[in-house]
């Protein structure tokens, strides 16, 4: 079975522990204090592994740990630090907070290697506490404690156009006739039980990958057959080109089976159903009658801003004509990857609630001043320009009291709140 999703739990080292101790040396009496620092803990790294496909790994070990530092010795001796955990994934992970389900990270596009924990920070020994008046001091500093996180990952394939459709319709035999790909095609259901990836190469033309998702039913978005194990993989396209039995060989209404994999794509993320598509009509080489099914396709599906393109995937007629058609409608589109923005900040949840800070009236300039570590902080990870990040940044506000205070020292709405280069009026 193909594995695209695994649960596992990180952890990072923890700082080791300052030292206490005195030199004790012959001659010496009264040596004054010696201890040496802690090492840091290791780190936890995500990198991306060109040659790794599926998250199987993940499956078999499920817990992954940085080594801890060594504690601080005698003769001013530091501790050795930990040694980093570089957790190795396919290309296009995703990387989840299991409890939120918010995304830490996409390992995708020019995103190869991720710091997702830092290793805690070694303790200072005794020998840093002296001072005129303690000239022993017989405390060390503890190091920092490790921080550890449950995490969901996600492989949701990188691709420009996902085949959508039916059981076969003939996804698989289109992908074979048109890529280098080689999926099993066989006359069952679910034949497809892997996100098959093909690159299509054009003369005068980019070229693009494409990839068939299976597992599509009537109840895809509930869980249905293998619905949830597949949809995510949808998720990165640009383009759909849905599949449909036009000669309907198995009895099935091909207008019917397009508005119904359209609601399930739909259900699983409203916005699947504004993504482009084009509706490909296929086994035109099995239709018989004088009904002109395709005619109907168009009919009812051109008026609503939708090419269809008559094809048999088996003779290779009017294949030519969809990939072109299909290359310059991902011309017109955004060529920049789809890549899933950072929602959940662990550097925020570990290190930011000891971090202080400061809200006050300047008189002078009119204006509320909020600053301090943990605002700096926070303000060189939040993108305000985003919607998510606006509202990261709102729940921050909220969260840690600032707002609260903002109004305690008597703002009114329009004020003007100052945090470092950033300026904005006040509105509740």
């Amino acid at each position: 079975m193909f594995a695209d999703r695994a649960k596992i739990h990180v952890k990072s080292g923890k700082g080791g522990d300052g030292h206490v101790s005195f030199r004790r040396e012959k001659y010496v009496p009264n040596g004054g204090p010696d201890g040496g620092d802690g090492g840091n803990g290791g780190s936890v790294y995500f990198e991306v592994d060109e040659g790794l496909n599926t998250l199987t790994d993940f499956r078999h070990i499920r817990k992954y740990s940085a080594t801890n530092g060594e504690e601080g010795s005698k003769k001013n001796c530091a501790g050795k630090n930990g040694e980093d955990i570089i957790i190795k994934v396919p290309e296009g992970t995703v990387i989840r907070e299991a409890q939120s389900g918010q995304v830490i990270t996409d390992m995708s596009g020019e995103n190869r290697r991720f710091l997702l924990l830092k290793g805690g920070r070694g303790g200072n020994g005794n020998q840093h506490y002296a001072t005129s008046t303690m000239q022993a001091p017989k405390y060390a500093q503890p190091g920092q404690p490790a921080q550890e996180l449950d995490l969901i990952l996600e492989l949701k394939v990188i691709a420009d156009v996902g085949l959508v459709g039916f059981p076969n319709v003939g996804k698989s035999t289109f992908l074979s006739k048109v890529t280098n790909a080689r999926p099993k095609i066989a006359n069952y259901h679910f034949t497809t039980l892997n996100p098959n990836l093909g690159v299509v190469d054009l003369d005068d033309a980019k070229g693009f990958v494409i990839a068939d998702i299976p597992g599509l039913i009537e109840g895809a978005s509930d869980g249905v057959g293998l619905g949830h194990e597949f949809l995510r993989h949808i998720e990165r396209t640009k383009l759909i080109v849905h599949i449909v039995d036009a000669a309907s060989t198995e009895g099935r209404d091909p207008i019917a089976d397009i508005y119904a994999i359209n609601k399930e794509l739909e259900a699983y993320d409203a916005t699947l159903s504004s993504r482009p598509q084009i509706i490909a009509a296929n086994k035109i080489d099995m239709i018989y009658g004088e009904d002109d099914p395709v005619a109907a396709i168009r009919e009812e599906f051109e008026p609503q801003g939708i090419s269809v393109y008559a094809i048999s995937a088996i003779s290779g007629k009017g294949l030519r004509e969809l990939l072109y058609a299909i290359n310059n409608k991902l011309a017109e589109l955004d060529s920049a990857p789809v890549v899933f923005e950072q929602e959940y900040f662990p550097e925020y949840h570990f290190d930011m609630d000891t971090e202080p800070f400061t809200v006050v009236y300047d008189e002078a300039a009119d204006e509320y001043v909020v600053e301090g570590p943990r605002i700096e902080k926070m303000l060189s990870y939040t993108n305000l320009e985003s919607e998510k990040g606006f509202k990261f940044f709102q729940d921050f506000m909220k969260k840690n009291g600032i707002l609260e205070q903002l109004e305690a020292l008597g703002i009114q709405e329009g004020n003007t709140v100052r945090m470092y280069g950033l300026s904005f009026n006040y509105y509740r």
